[in-house]
């Protein structure tokens, strides 16, 4: 199989376990509150990604550098858990996923400030395109009546965004993919320990169905799906060849989130979700400098 077969494989399969856990939330907060649901979530993908590491021989952290992991950890796990399980309660699948996608850019504004990393004009009018999109996606039900769940989501993106600055920091230290989600996750599995008797409690009353969306949530969309990005990452010879598939990511979760929940998104997420998507992709070909 040649690297470019390898590369749109796992990518496509990368985006389609994260678009998988839009939905899956969705079904195992009908037994689980959002922040144990966080913590048992974060620390059954802390224990896989252990596991895989294992087996692939990754290196421990520095002693000095475990403190950036928390932070890491912290950002892109913890509060990113408290956010988006916080968000999604009254969101559909499509419209939180929506949201998420902006992360990318997000990213790439707070890079400009720290790496100087250069946007083009054409950049900063697709990012005041992609606001513009959120904001039909707010405003679409009235302006006194935005809805809180977007705000969480919004947070959930922003915060994810620092977990991408701290890890990209981390990896200028020397330290790979695999070794940077597992170290991270597991930190932001004990800060989320806090809920973890209430988790376990819940846990224990929990039927076979919210057992299972648990577990496919921690084992699929939070390991598995870091384990096979990363792969994907080593064998493009671009980043964008990998980055490029996230686009799919709403049209994936709109999808399964009718097929799971039966959930119709409104005509305002249809048009600001158009909105958004083809503002990302316009950024992503053409409003970054080389």
């Amino acid at each position: 199989m040649t690297n470019k077969k390898k590369v749109f494989g796992l990518s496509f399969l990368t985006v389609f376990l994260w678009a998988s856990a839009f939905p899956l939330t969705k079904v195992a907060q009908e037994q689980f509150t959002s922040y144990p649901l966080g913590f048992l979530r974060c620390s059954l993908a802390a224990i896989f990604l252990l596991v895989i590491g294992k087996l692939c021989h990754i290196h421990l952290p520095q002693k000095k550098h475990i403190p950036l992991f928390f932070i890491s950890g912290g950002l892109g796990f913890t509060l990113y858990m408290i956010t988006f399980n916080t968000g999604i309660l009254t969101l559909t699948s499509a419209t939180s996923s929506i949201i998420i996608a902006v992360t990318p850019i997000l990213t790439a504004i707070i890079a400009s400030r720290f790496y100087e990393e250069k946007i083009k004009p054409i950049g900063w009018l697709a990012i005041l395109g992609a606001f513009v999109g959120v904001l039909i996606l707010m405003l679409w039900e009235g302006v006194f009546s935005i809805n809180i769940g977007l705000l969480w989501t919004l947070g959930a993106s922003i915060v994810f965004c620092g977990y991408n600055i701290i890890t990209r920091k981390l990896s200028a230290m020397g330290y790979n993919a695999l070794e940077i989600v597992t170290y991270s996750m597991l930190c932001g599995a004990i800060l989320l320990g806090f809920w973890s008797a209430e988790g376990f409690r819940q846990l224990a009353l929990s039927d076979a169905k919210h057992i299972l969306a648990l577990v496919y949530l921690g084992a699929f969309p939070s390991a598995a799906a870091y384990f096979f990005w990363g792969k994907a990452m080593s064998f493009a010879e671009r980043t964008s060849e990998v980055t490029n598939f996230m686009f799919v990511t709403p049209l994936l979760s709109t999808i399964m989130g009718f097929i799971i929940l039966h959930e119709l998104p409104n005509a305002g997420t249809f048009i600001g979700g158009t909105i958004i998507i083809c503002n990302i992709v316009l950024f992503n070909l053409k409003g970054k400098a080389n």
